[in-house]
Parts: C-alpha cells; structure tokens; sequence
C-alpha cells in the first residue's frame, strides 16, 4: 500500500518566489545579498521570515541567542522533527547558501497545510543566528549555544568585526528572546543545503547525500615587526611582519599540498600596519584556516603548522602570538539518515551520490544530540559566498522534494 503523502511535492515557483523576496533584503548590485549576522539587514530578513513562518500557522519562539524556531504540532508532544539552516550572510554573499534551507523548511510546512497532513511528530523550521561567522566568531555560533555546546554568556559577550558585542546587537534588532537555549533536542534534524563546490554538477548528479562534514580549525595570528624605511634598510636587517605574513601564507599552501586531498587551507584575512607603500610593515594580523575529514590529520597539520610559525619567530626575529576562533571536529552523519536521503533520491528518479561537506554547517552541531543527514545539491561553477552564487531551479525541486519526502518518513513513522 502505498501512503497518500509519498506522492506530495514542493511548488518550485512558489519556493523561488520567497527565495527571491528574500534576496531583496541586504540585495547588492550585480544579484548577491548583503546580511551580516545581527545587523540591520539580518533584523529585516528575520521579519520576513518570521511573518512567513506566522502566515503558515507555525507557532514562532525566540530563543536567548537569538535563534527563530516555527512549529507546527503533531499527534504527539514530543521532540519535533526538525529543519533549518541561516539567513545570515557574507558580506558578498548569495541568495542561496542558508537560506535554500530555510525557505524550503517553509514550503515543506506549506504543503504539509494545503494537503491538511496531520503527523505523528511535530514539525520545526528554524534559523539559527551567526551561522557565517563572518561578523562574530566562531561560525555556527547560534545552534553552538542552541545546543549546549558554547557556553550562553560566553557567546553574548563576544566582540565583532566593529568592536560591538553580540548582546547588544540582538537588543538592538529586538531578537533577544527569552526561550531558554541548551535543551532541545529534535526527533531528527535535516538541512538542505546547496553544495558550495563543483563536484555534483562537474559529475552531472542531483542529489549529494552528505555523510558528514570535515573538521574545521580556524587560527587568528598577530605578528610583531619593526617599522622601518623601505628604501634605506637593509633586506637583511629587518624584522618584516609583512614577510612572515606571506612566508604562513605560503608556507600552509604548500602544507595542504603535500597532505593531499581533502586537506585544505586558506589564508582568508590579512591587514598589515601601517599599511604604507615605504614602510617596512611593525604588524600582521591575519587568519589561517585548515580543514580535513580525518581528525588525527587535521592534528598533524595543526602541528606542522605551529611549529613552522616556531621556525618563523626564531629566523625573521619576529613575534607571533596566535588563539582560536573555532575548532569542530569531524563529524559523521547517521547512516540511517543517509540511507533515506539515498532511497528518497532514488524513488524520486534523481542521481544521487554520497559525499562529505568541506564547509561548516548547522546540522553537524546536532549531530551527535539526534539522527541527523544533510541533502546538497549543486552550486553553478561550484560558486558560493560570491554575488554570482546560483542553483538552478530544476535543482531547487528536486532538494526540496527530497527534503519533503525524508522529513514525512520521520514524521509519519517510529
């Protein structure tokens, strides 16, 4: 006997109307979108959603952090199954990445209205605040403390990019909510998410069923130089921060290299000062990022990494002080959630193939709380975090469609 709910289906248009309309909020010139975690922007795109997620019939809390859950009830009153991601962006972000995954949340909960689907668990979309990390550290910060995992006051108190805390702009944006934070614990938690990178598309497959996402160390290093003359000092008296500064950028390029796939690293940030065509740079300041599925790898390069910067300080004379933004350790999504997302694939007619995710994502956070699986699917170019991010529409529907189907199996059934 086959259910009446396994033949339901998401509307595209309407999915890609509500992802358009939300692009327009902190829209930038050229298609990207512009919403730093907790800023104005982010205040106006929370709005949308939330008044989205009411029209829907979806009960809204806010939690301390910040974090927006929706939830339709079920027959029972326990954990809800769960999805979501961010609407928070980079600064020259696109109108996909995060929020595919919440908008398709909200679509799912429409359809589940309209064919007046009654199920077993209750339902939850949610967006989970600072997921980016690109104003406050570290990144996934809003499920972090939605889970226990990063401590409550220790995330409120954090300093962004402007010198400004968390605490404050969530009093400003008025999303300091009172839903206490550390313990919810879903049914299952599923995220649809576009890929981020070229594999699915350059492989010609539909649906990427993420068996987990690889760990991640984010480092922040400041280096002490001397200022000096740039045309009466001697190459071989200098203390360079600005050399060390390139010798690290270099230096894990080559490190990444010689590990191999899938080590990667990025030196996303540097700022030197004083930052003057004649003057020999006194200060550094830049972020290095390495990331690798393997955790005891991850380790080694950590160490090869620290050791060179050793090196560095004795050869070029100069200091070099260094803390952690972030550290997340690989994490391994349940099988039985990557077998639905296969199986689902497969009876929808889409490819499918299994794959780790390089970036981070909400959903390794709840990993190990519940049973957790992330669908991908593909990035144009492997495009993201740039305004010419884009997914086609043809497969926006087969996400969201896998998307429905695996959510209803878990609602509908244990």
């Amino acid at each position: 006997m086959v259910n009446a709910w396994t033949q339901l289906r998401i509307n595209k248009d309407r999915l890609i109307r509500r992802i358009e309309d939300l692009a327009k909020i902190g829209g930038l010139e050229g298609g990207g979108v512009c919403r730093l975690a907790l800023t104005q922007e982010d205040k106006l795109g929370r709005d949308q959603v939330v008044t989205w997620m009411k029209e829907l019939g979806l009960s809204v809390t806010v939690d301390k952090i910040g974090n927006v859950v929706g939830t339709r009830p079920g027959e029972l009153s326990g954990p809800a199954v769960m999805t979501g991601s961010h609407i928070d962006t980079v600064r020259t972000g696109g109108p996909y990445d995060g929020n595919l995954g919440v908008l398709a949340g909200l679509e799912v909960a429409q359809v589940l209205n309209d064919a007046g689907v009654k199920t077993k668990h209750p339902f939850s979309v949610a967006f989970f605040t600072n997921e980016e990390g690109s104003r406050f550290a570290p990144d996934m910060m809003g499920s972090l403390v939605h889970q226990g995992v990063l401590d409550l006051d220790e995330a409120l108190l954090t300093k962004g990019i402007d010198g400004t805390t968390v605490q404050e702009n969530l009093k400003n944006i008025g999303y300091d909510g009172a839903e206490e934070v550390g313990q919810c614990r879903a049914h299952a938690f599923v995220e649809l998410h576009v890929e981020q990178g070229p594999v699915l598309e350059i492989e010609d497959v539909t649906i990427g069923a993420v068996d987990g996402v690889q760990g991640i160390s984010w480092t922040e290093l400041t280096i002490g130089g001397v200022s000096n003359h740039a045309g009466t000092t001697p190459m071989s008296m200098r203390t360079d921060a600005g050399y060390a500064a390139a010798a690290i950028t270099c230096f894990v390029r080559k490190l990444a290299e010689e590990i191999g796939h899938p080590q990667v690293a990025t030196v996303g940030m540097v700022k030197l000062s004083p930052n003057l065509v004649n003057v020999v740079p006194n200060k550094a300041v830049m972020t290095v990022d390495l990331r690798h599925t393997c955790e005891d790898t991850l380790l080694s390069a950590e160490k090869r990494f620290f050791e060179f910067l050793e090196e560095l300080k004795e050869k070029e004379g100069v200091s070099i002080e260094h803390r952690s933004l972030a550290r997340f350790e690989p994490v391994v999504f349940a099988e039985e959630m990557i077998q639905r997302v296969e199986a689902q694939a497969k009876t929808l007619g889409y490819s499918v193939k299994r794959m780790p995710s390089g970036a981070g994502h909400d959903a390794q956070i709840f990993a190990p709380s519940c049973p957790t699986s992330m669908i991908f699917v593909p990035s144009v170019k492997g495009i993201s975090h740039n305004i010419e991010e884009f997914t086609e529409a043809s497969d926006i529907e087969a996400g969201g469609n896998v998307l429905l189907q695996v959510l209803l199996d878990k609602l509908m059934n244990e």
